[in-house]
């Protein structure tokens, strides 16, 4: 069976401007870039790292974009998180709100989306 998945693909027009955004805003860390020899239009693929959360940037130059989906980070200090995203000047896409808990520990947490430099919708709970 599955035990988690690996990692989260996102395409993006300037990887450097990405990894900057995750690294600053979010804590992830960049630790493998690589060519992708004989895929036409990919320029690089780079993985950065948040625990055992990785989120992998393919830097697409036929302008590729992301629709549609999100993921989701858990925060320990929720309020704290929010303000420095929202000062940062990152577009908020769903402001706070408690949202019906999925299970007991949930209950009261609060939960917030954010777009990233590429439209991706970032939301996180805590």
């Amino acid at each position: 069976m599955f035990t988690r998945i690996d990692h989260v693909a996102l395409s993006v027009k300037d990887r450097e401007k990405s990894i900057d955004f995750y690294e600053k805003h979010f804590g992830f860390k960049k630790y493998y870039e690589h060519d992708v020899p004989g895929v036409s239009d990919l320029e690089k693929v780079v993985y950065l790292q948040l625990g055992d959360t990785v989120l992998e940037f393919e830097h697409w130059t036929n302008g590729k974009e992301n629709k549609g989906y999100h993921f989701c980070l858990i925060s320990d200090d929720f309020e704290a998180d929010y303000q420095r995203l929202k000062e940062a000047g990152i577009p908020v896409i769903t402001k706070p709100h408690i949202p019906e808990p999925r299970t007991p520990k949930e209950t009261g947490w609060k939960r917030v989306v954010f777009q990233g430099p590429d439209g991706e919708m970032i939301e996180f709970r805590g």
